[in-house]
């Protein structure tokens, strides 16, 4: 990979992890409101008004695995340097995003709470997310091979 960036589609990619792993961060910081908002459904609405540790924790983990997820989307970009096991981590960045999009009919009876809203918004976010992954590592597919 050259020291620029060569697929503005996993720039994109890692874009949009980083905007995701920032609106977590803000349920983190503002709390309820922001669960509310972002439709993490009331429960954890509830328990963030509550002080419970419980939805910080699980959003501080959500914005963990988006920020790693945004590196290895820079990483392949050749945004930054390679990073370990660079192709078969993009196969499953973009194949856990894709399945995410699918799989709300199957989540949405386990989380009753969330709004059919919701549900869309989020599923067309994570198609889009990882329709980019998917076809920017498509794109890069030899460069990368080059490094793993």
């Amino acid at each position: 990979m050259t020291n620029q960036a060569s697929n503005k589609l996993l720039l994109i990619a890692a874009t949009c992890c980083i905007w995701a792993a920032l609106a977590h961060i803000g349920c983190i910081v503002f709390g309820s409101e922001w669960y509310r908002m972002l439709g993490a459904g009331e429960q954890m609405a509830l328990m963030a008004e509550q002080g419970h540790w419980y939805p910080t924790i699980v959003t501080f983990v959500i914005v963990v695995v988006l920020s790693l997820w945004a590196l290895y989307g820079l990483s392949g970009a050749g945004a930054i340097k390679p990073l370990p096991f660079l192709r078969c981590v993009l196969i499953i960045i973009s194949s856990i995003f894709l399945l995410r999009a699918g799989a709300f009919v199957f989540l949405m009876p386990v989380f009753p709470e969330n709004s059919q809203t919701f549900w869309f918004v989020s599923s067309s976010i994570c198609l889009f997310i990882g329709g980019v992954f998917f076809i920017g590592t498509f794109q890069q597919w030899k460069q990368l091979s080059k490094h793993n």
